[in-house]
């Protein structure tokens, strides 16, 4: 089973930006897609950013395209998630996760295809 650990959450003001980190343990790790999710108080849990295992194509939710930006260094077993812009609204805790597929064709975004969950990073941003 997988172990990830998520890093960098912290508390910022409204257009200011962070950098998490979600590092994973194994050798396996260039061959999965990856997944940023969030879940802020009384909702649900929602995709935020998924990247394929080469690294080559990357997928965001609507709410973060332009100010968002997940990257990964297989090298390293590390996904990144670049936030920048961030508003009120993107308060939640963040979590990175597994394609429970094995070099899945696709990546998705839909929670129950993920495994190997992280202890999830707050992120607060300030009005």
């Amino acid at each position: 089973q997988v172990q990830l650990v998520e890093s960098g959450g912290g508390l910022v003001q409204a257009g200011g930006s962070l950098r998490l980190s979600c590092a994973a343990s194994g050798r396996t790790f260039s061959s999965y897609n990856m997944g940023w999710f969030r879940q802020a108080p009384g909702k649900e849990r929602e995709f935020v950013a998924g990247i394929s295992w080469s690294g080559g194509s990357t997928y965001y939710t609507d709410s973060v395209k332009g100010r968002f930006t997940i990257s990964r260094d297989n090298a390293k077993n590390t996904v990144y998630l670049q936030m920048n812009s961030l508003k009120p609204e993107d308060t939640a805790v963040y979590y990175c996760a597994r394609d429970s597929a094995y070099s899945r064709w696709n990546v998705p975004s839909n929670v129950a295809e993920y495994d190997g969950w992280g202890q999830g990073t707050q992120v607060t941003v300030s009005s």
